[in-house]
């Protein structure tokens, strides 16, 4: 008997009892779902941590003043004495490996052009820090150590900004104004797209730090240079944990902190935060895939239960197959054959439900899924291997039947 016949003698079967069959396949059913749901949702989700983390910047710390405390609570960070140009020529002439620096001073306010008027962030940086944000500038250029030291009246523009202001027309050359004040468009920055937060890091205008500083967002009451957080870019191969390291000690030494107090900053790299939320997805995706094996296992016992009882039923079907000359094996691999079969119908709804219930999510929660082929392939593999290992009991016990006691058989 060929792998055909046995195909066809197995339709036959399951179609004669088409309702058994169906809700027998459920638990095969809401397992390759799970199975597809997580894996897609799973793999969408470090795609778009992977993404967020070269948005950031590679091989980069983030460096923040502190928060102060008033009666033991804090304030807030950023609120304590601020980071100063001194900070940041220290780091970049005493910490090893540095590539670039730049602060980044942030306010708000309307930007202004013709009758197209926009609020955004206003961004006082230092000449570097596109290199350190791995940001370029798509159209026109980047704001020049020169343009800084003459607090020139010159921006670059985030691609929201540019799309708000211009509609599609290039601003390069454009005058536009700033808190009233006119200022000349002089570069265009690629797309980085949102944040980890859902941010819009393209919502922006980068400005020279100093004129920032004097003239948009204003000068600290307690430190005049001060230049928000600063961004650090190390060479490839850095330690940043040696690097952290040695900046903490760094600030520690010239902001006075005294041995065993807290410190008035704060150190960060933001790839290992994101990096930690990849693992707690990575937890999460283990959990639902343990929750599948069950499902599927769950799903395999059904399987078993019912041919156990198909083969009761068919014990003098089995019995007749034998005595016109069916062997062991015969026998046997059409009982595996119809379990495999039922397992696959399984899979095939299973498969359909879990790409529509993932398609679902990816509109619903704007959260983004990927389905590959290898997956699909992943989940008919485990309803066909769930068909084998569950089916071979009840195909066993049909194929030692003795056939004299199965023709008696009523």
């Amino acid at each position: 008997m060929t792998i055909i016949d046995s195909l066809r003698i197995a339709w036959t079967a399951l179609r004669s009892n088409l309702l058994r069959s169906i809700l027998t396949t459920l638990g095969i059913v809401i397992g390759v779902a799970s199975v597809i749901i997580l894996v897609a949702v799973g793999s969408g989700a470090r795609s778009e941590v992977e993404k967020q983390i070269a948005s950031l910047g590679s091989n980069m710390l983030v460096v923040f003043s502190g928060s102060s405390r008033v009666m033991g609570r804090a304030a807030g960070a950023g609120t304590d004495l601020p980071l100063a140009e001194s900070d940041l020529a220290a780091i970049r002439d005493k910490i090893q490996g540095v590539v670039a620096i730049s602060g980044q001073l942030n306010g708000s306010g309307p930007v202004v052009n013709g009758s197209a008027n926009w609020t955004t962030t206003l961004s006082g940086v230092h000449p570097d820090y596109t290199t350190v944000r791995d940001w370029p500038v798509v159209s026109g250029r980047d704001i020049s150590m020169q343009e800084m030291r003459a607090s020139a009246k010159v921006a670059v523009l985030g691609q929201s900004v540019a799309k708000q202001l211009f509609q599609g027309d290039d601003p390069v050359g454009a005058i536009i104004r700033v808190k009233n004040t006119p200022f000349q468009v002089i570069g265009v920055l690629a797309s980085k797209g949102p944040s980890s937060f859902g941010r819009d890091q393209d919502d922006l205008v980068l400005l020279p730090m100093t004129t920032a500083r004097g003239q948009i967002v204003g000068k600290s009451q307690v430190q005049a240079d001060q230049v928000g957080q600063l961004y650090i870019k190390f060479e490839d191969g850095t330690d940043l944990k040696d690097a952290q390291e040695d900046i903490e000690t760094l600030l520690r030494q010239r902001r006075r902190v005294e041995p065993g107090g807290d410190d008035n900053f704060s150190v960060r790299n933001l790839a290992e935060f994101m990096k930690a939320r990849t693992e707690v997805l990575s937890t999460m995706t283990y959990l639902l895939a343990a929750t599948s094996a069950i499902s599927l296992i769950v799903g395999g016992i059904g399987i078993m239960n019912i041919m156990l009882v198909s083969v009761t039923e068919r014990t003098r079907e089995i019995g007749l197959r034998m005595a016109v000359g069916g062997r062991h094996g015969d026998i046997m691999r059409q009982f595996l054959v119809e379990a495999v079969t039922l397992c696959l119908i399984g899979g095939f709804i299973g498969i359909a439900l879990g790409v529509g219930a993932a398609v679902v999510v990816a509109n619903a929660a704007q959260w983004p899924v990927l389905i590959s082929p290898s997956v699909i392939a992943l989940a008919m593999a485990a309803a066909a291997g769930t068909g084998v290992v569950f089916g071979y009991f009840p195909a066993r016990r049909a194929a030692n039947l003795n056939p004299i006691e199965a023709l008696r058989s009523e």
